[in-house]
């Protein structure tokens, strides 16, 4: 096997969301000239798949370098890193200076959280995404590996969603401690209770790995089932690393051609648009749960541009308030929101307590979830996304539950880093006495910290009485 160049975007959570993986470290760039450019290098690998199920008739966050606390999702960037890799720093410059002209032409952009409605008013207050700025090269092994990876994960995924015995069972004892988790079972219940079926399910998932430095192991961090972010703006940092190094490769030792292709967009689209063809209604359209304050809505906007243009396919953009307020749910089933039919739902927010200030944010995903409309993700593909599940389907003899075939098992099991719960007192003393060996993450999606268990003993023991809320996982050496 050779070895790929993998150009990753990283997002202002210290995470990277492109087709592969970028450097550990961080860009260099010259502080009096670009006094605030957010480059970063991250050693996580993230694999953007799409799922299509018709029933009716297919690159997480551990924290590395000197950061004691991340936050997951689309948070706050920290200051840029100064590490020029032995690169001159001239050159540094120039290429800094390119990628920011680049981006500017490209789009590469996102809302600036310091401008007044850039999260609002496309246009307003534009600023790069934060990216890294050259790719790292990162095996091809296992590349491939993530890339054979996908279709069973999504296969998983699917066959635990419709064990609803599964997973009300498995978050029985979470719901007591995370009030979140409790009304999102509790929709998951009343679907149930209407003999609610799915019988399109569309997935757009993100499966998030890292490698470990001891074992040289790919490792799964988590599995993202809503609101997969960046595959906009991911596929345009490949493109941008290719370019950079068509002028620059030569003096930097690496070649473009080395960069893999990054077609998470595409795939993304082509899913929704297979999925909106099933509904079979030409005049419904793709709505896409948002935000309020979206600063990140010019990689959404790539996919609604691509729908139309490829597909003809129309978007429309509502909040979950704004889908309260403008609802409607037809006698048959059909969800109506502005006066238009909706085809599929696609959430790109509804992941964390924080998206549902009101009740009326909750009546909206309930009616969402009532509709004949097609959910990415369904309640049940939510559920399965959760940590705690996470953790049952790495005990043994769970897998077999789900999936037939003894070779996918055991390429699942391969990729199974450790994950324990706060429960398991044994596992707690053990954390307490080794914390180097652990980070503790959340139940929960979003906007929330997570730990490096050698700085964090005392919050572990401050939280043991919510332990369900939080999971460890095995502290991947990078």
């Amino acid at each position: 096997m050779g070895t790929s160049y993998s150009s990753c975007y990283h997002s202002t959570t210290l995470s990277t969301h492109s087709l592969l993986l970028s450097h550990p470290k961080a860009s260099a760039f010259h502080p009096s000239r670009f006094p605030n450019p957010s480059f970063k290098f991250h050693f996580t690998n993230q694999i953007h798949q799409t799922h299509l199920r018709i029933m009716s008739q297919k690159p997480s966050q551990v924290l590395g370098g000197k950061v004691e606390v991340g936050e997951t999702q689309e948070g706050v960037s920290k200051g840029p890193m100064i590490d020029f890799h032995g690169i001159d720093e001239g050159l540094v410059e120039k290429m800094v200076y390119d990628a920011l002209v680049w981006s500017s032409l490209h789009g590469l952009l996102v809302g600036d959280k310091s401008v007044q409605r850039s999260g609002k008013v496309p246009g307003v207050g534009m600023v790069h995404a934060p990216f890294a700025l050259l790719p790292m090269p990162f095996p091809e092994c296992h590349w491939k590996q993530a890339y054979e990876l996908a279709p069973i994960f999504n296969e998983l995924v699917d066959r635990v969603s419709l064990d609803a015995k599964f997973l009300q069972d498995s978050l029985s004892r979470t719901k007591k401690v995370d009030a979140f988790t409790c009304r999102l079972l509790d929709i998951h219940s009343k679907m149930l209770e209407i003999n609610k079926k799915e019988d399109i399910r569309l997935g757009l998932h993100r499966s998030d790995y890292m490698l470990d430095e001891e074992t040289k192991l790919l490792l799964q961090i988590e599995m993202n089932t809503i609101s997969a972010s960046f595959p906009g703006l991911g596929c345009l940092v490949s493109d941008l690393h290719r370019g950079l190094l068509n002028h620059y490769g030569e003096s930097l030792g690496l070649d473009s051609k080395r960069v893999p292709n990054n077609p998470a967009a595409t795939k993304f689209v082509e899913a929704l648009a297979k999925a909106w063809i099933e509904y079979n209604n030409p005049r419904a359209v793709i709505l896409l749960v948002v935000q309020p304050e979206e600063r990140n809505m010019y990689d959404q906007h790539w996919l609604s541009a691509l729908l139309k243009e490829g597909h003809n396919v129309s978007t429309l953009r509502r909040t979950l308030a704004e889908i309260d307020a403008e609802g409607k749910l037809q006698p048959d089933g059909t969800l109506v929101v502005g006066g238009q039919e909706v085809a599929i739902v696609y959430f790109r927010v509804g992941y964390a307590p924080i998206n549902y200030p009101s009740e009326s944010e909750w009546r909206a995903r309930l009616l969402m979830e009532q509709s004949s409309a097609i959910k990415c993700p369904s309640i049940s593909y939510h559920l399965v996304g959760t940590k705690k599940i996470q953790q049952e389907l790495a005990k043994p003899n769970v897998l077999e539950r789900f999936l037939d075939d003894k070779e996918d098992i055991a390429k699942l099991r391969k990729c199974f880093a450790g994950l324990w719960s706060l429960d398991d007192s044994d596992i707690v003393k053990k954390a307490i006495e080794s914390p180097g060996l652990f980070v503790m993450k959340p139940q929960r999606e979003g906007g929330v910290k997570w730990f490096k268990l050698c700085s964090a003993v005392v919050v572990m023991t401050s939280v043991i009485n919510e332990s369900l809320l939080h999971f460890r996982e095995q502290h991947l050496r990078q």
